[in-house]
């Protein structure tokens, strides 16, 4: 008698089973609800809140609400939290635990000068020490799996990559995200794959790869030259969420397209209420269109519209008129 096959997750955090190997990457104002709830439909394994300051979580400020709200689907569902310091990091991460988050994440990767200046985000990687002490002290507290996202090091003097990771691992850390640039280069230059697979080397937690991840075809190629568990898309997934349906932007349909961004829209006004909403699915509506040929007027029109009704109306008549796409490798 044959046994039947059962599937097996792609990988494990800790206890938590990962379907898949592309994951939206935590994005400051892109990665609320509605964004990572299309993503996740469209096959991202995990779902990454926008990270939120522990100073917040402790002082309860209101704004948090929106940007901790998940729905089910959406898990395995991670929080990202930052601050420079231990103490309160470990009662933020308690404070947000009680939502049931499957996840708890400490960003060491912001390289916003507001962020990384005052010593957390990729301040961090400065503080060796400090990132023991933070992930020693959550990871004996908390009974979720804590991980990490960090860059290279601070600039190309102090690439400690390797001791950070290893630090992580060593205090508790169940999974690390790397971004392949330092915090000086921000998002410029080339992402720097082959120390990426050093670190897969060097540990046995499932290590995730970001940055310079344009087309599918990139996904496997990381893949293949780092080793990496998994693959985190950040700026290419904005205005292409079917990258995570293994389809470039040229591969989608018209009519996907369309039915993706009014679907996105309504969500959004859902979240947001209306006139928010609208205004917010601004900077997503640019990207979804940044294909096409048109015109600056018919561009301004589309983006500035003012109502629900107007928005359908102009897309209706941008997607009729302009099928043909340019190329994206520009605009990402």
């Amino acid at each position: 008698m044959t046994t039947p096959y059962t599937p097996q997750p792609d990988f494990w955090v800790s206890n938590i089973p990962v379907w898949g190997r592309a994951i939206l990457s935590p994005m400051d104002g892109f990665s609320d609800q509605p964004f990572r709830s299309l993503a996740r439909r469209l096959g991202s394994a995990m779902s990454y809140t926008e990270f939120v300051n522990a100073i917040d979580v402790v002082n309860g400020d209101p704004r948090l609400e929106k940007r901790l709200r998940f729905r089910e689907e959406e898990r395995p569902l991670v929080f990202q939290i930052f601050d420079d310091d231990p103490d309160r990091l470990l009662q933020a991460a308690l404070i947000v635990s009680e939502r049931d988050p499957d996840i708890i994440d400490v960003n060491m990767g912001c390289a916003a000068k507001t962020v990384a200046g005052r010593g957390a985000g990729a301040g961090l990687l400065r503080n060796p020490k400090k990132i023991a002490e933070i992930f020693r002290k959550l990871s004996n507290a908390l009974d979720i799996p804590v991980t990490g996202k960090i860059r290279l090091g601070w600039d190309d003097d102090s690439l400690n990559y390797l001791e950070v990771a290893h630090i992580i691992e060593d205090n508790g850390g169940q999974l690390l995200a790397v971004h392949g640039r330092t915090k000086k280069q921000a998002y410029r230059g080339l992402a720097n794959w082959q120390a990426i697979a050093e670190i897969k080397a060097a540990l046995s937690i499932p290590v995730v790869g970001n940055g310079d991840v344009h087309k599918v075809a990139d996904i496997a190629r990381m893949q293949e030259v780092t080793g990496c568990d998994a693959v985190m898309i950040a700026r290419a997934a904005i205005g292409n969420p079917w990258i995570f349906a293994g389809k470039d932007r040229e591969e989608v349909t018209e009519e996907d397209i369309r039915s993706t961004m009014l679907a996105h829209l309504e969500d959004m006004l859902a979240f947001y209420g209306r006139e928010l909403g609208l205004v917010l699915f601004r900077k997503h509506a640019a990207r979804y269109i940044s294909p096409y040929r048109l015109s600056k007027a018919q561009r301004e029109q589309l983006l500035n519209s003012e109502t629900q009704e107007d928005f359908v109306q102009i897309l209706s008549q941008i997607v009729q008129v302009r099928p043909s796409f340019a190329s994206e490798s520009a605009s990402i």
